[in-house]
């Protein structure tokens, strides 16, 4: 390769095996020259821009500069050199993942053509407030059309207003509802769709001036539907056709089938799915459930996909859907797995998990010259290591006690609850198949929240960028 790029990667000691050893191996492997410069500091997460600029020394030519990912607010470095300087991964076992060799998004993912209909239900018991609060929400996880939710048996009196509330702040809306009165209300305020008509409303859906959806009369059988999209056709009401989706137990594959049954018999039909009858009625997590079926959507030109998000398992379906109809897209489209393409879905395992080199471990406890702990995870144990200690167990119950009875003076009540902290993190990570980095969360996909101002070691280095 003519004129290689030349990177030049800074680490502390401790890393400095198998960042070498990593960065040699992507070397040959992409195509780059590399350098490394190890700085007289053991753990690389404890620099900071600011002292690493008083002691790096850049090879002249240099094009790249990597730091270790910690680091923030990079301008005093870059002020040093004309090379780019970048923050590289946390963890160095993703150094192949931050140079693009593993699998990740290709370029114009994020498609969809899935519209997701969010439903509030029982809607008359909220005020306008609420409503507007939870329809926000569900907008803001991905929802295209809010759908307010009404109450079998009772005509709910203000949904004219409610819905007029929602329609002003410039939220889509569909009403769900079979009785004409509501309905007529609802779209008189600027509700665009009605879920939904059969036989018992039909006479009077051209008299709303939007768009409707279509059950059958009877489910099982498609009794009724026919009829009643001719009638709609007839006066020429907008319609989108959904044979209802049975839970598992009552008729589940049937009603699959009939989605099948509906596209033969209405090829250019628009079609809609109501996917809570699953993802509210099974135990277990709703992500998957929910992939699945805008997966069977997606290769039937289903458009649209009404959801709830009531069960505890299933509060985040809105955003779940808005995640997996990107999947779904980009697999049907291009004719590919959707795997390795959207690693928000993984919630409870981690799309993998990196192993530490052989000796690694055994490596940095030798090196290890200040007071302070770390911990990793390796062969479902948890090890924990400080200058000439190492603990380890599957329990951390366990290593405490070893630790105790090591006559250790360095376990204040602070420390001790920091370490008990990250040390059940890590068992967590072991028994689910998780990746675990201290003084990180885990991750949790698209549930993941950031604990990167919340450790001491952030405190920690607040105070030196400080001084």
């Amino acid at each position: 390769m003519e004129n290689p790029e030349r990177i030049h990667f800074v680490t502390g000691r401790l890393a400095e095996k198998a960042l070498t050893e990593e960065v040699n191996r992507l070397s040959e492997k992409i195509g780059f020259q590399a350098t490394v410069e190890v700085l007289p500091i053991s753990v690389a997460a404890l620099m900071t821009p600011r002292w690493i600029a008083g002691k790096i020394n850049i090879p002249p030519g240099t094009d790249r500069v990597i730091v270790p990912g910690y680091c923030e607010h990079l301008a005093e470095l870059q002020s040093l050199t004309t090379a780019v300087v970048e923050t590289g991964p946390r963890d160095l076992r993703r150094l192949a993942e931050y140079f693009g060799l593993a699998s990740g998004r290709p370029e114009g993912y994020g498609d969809y053509d899935i519209e997701i209909i969010a439903e509030i239900n029982h809607a008359p018991d909220k005020t306008i407030t609420e409503l507007l609060s939870v329809a926000q929400d569900l907008v803001a996880d991905g929802a295209d059309v809010v759908d307010v939710g009404c109450k079998p048996g009772i005509t709910w009196s203000g949904v004219g207003d409610s819905v007029a509330a929602l329609v002003n702040e410039g939220i889509r809306v569909s009403i769900d509802s079979l009785n004409p009165i509501e309905i007529a209300a609802a779209a008189s305020a600027g509700a665009e769709l009605v879920l939904s008509v059969n036989a018992t409303n039909r006479h009077a859906a051209a008299d709303w001036g939007c768009e409707v959806v279509v059950i059958p009369d009877r489910f099982e059988d498609l009794q009724g539907l026919e009829e009643t999209i001719y009638h709609l056709e007839k006066n020429s009401v907008r319609f989108r056709i959904d044979p209802i989706l049975e839970p598992i137990g009552f008729g589940f594959s049937k009603s699959l089938g009939r989605y099948l049954q509906v596209r033969e018999l209405f090829p250019q039909a628009e079609l809609m799915m109501g996917i809570g009858n699953l993802s509210e009625l099974t135990d277990c997590d709703s992500s998957g459930v929910n992939t699945l079926l805008l997966g069977f959507c997606q290769e039937l030109a289903i458009g649209s996909i009404l959801t709830t998000q009531v069960i505890n398992w299933a509060r985040t379906s809105v955003k779940e859907c808005d995640l997996a109809r990107r999947l779904v897209h980009h697999a049907v489209k291009n004719g590919v797995p959707p795997k390795h393409l959207e690693p928000l879905l993984i919630a409870l395992r981690d799309p993998k998990v990196y192993s530490h080199p052989e000796g690694f471990i055994e490596d940095l406890t030798d090196k290890i010259k200040d007071q302070n702990y770390r911990i990793f995870t390796q062969n479902d144990e948890i090890h924990l290591l400080g200058k000439q200690q190492h603990f380890h167990n599957t329990d951390p119950f366990e290593i405490f006690d070893e630790m105790l009875d090591a006559g250790l003076t360095n376990l204040d009540a602070s420390h001790s609850f920091y370490l008990g902290y990250e040390m059940c993190k890590a068992m967590i990570a072991n028994q689910l198949g998780k990746e675990f980095n201290q003084d990180q969360a885990l991750n949790w996909g698209y549930l993941t929240q950031s604990e990167k101002d919340r450790h001491r070691l952030s405190k920690r280095k607040r105070k030196r960028d400080a001084n």
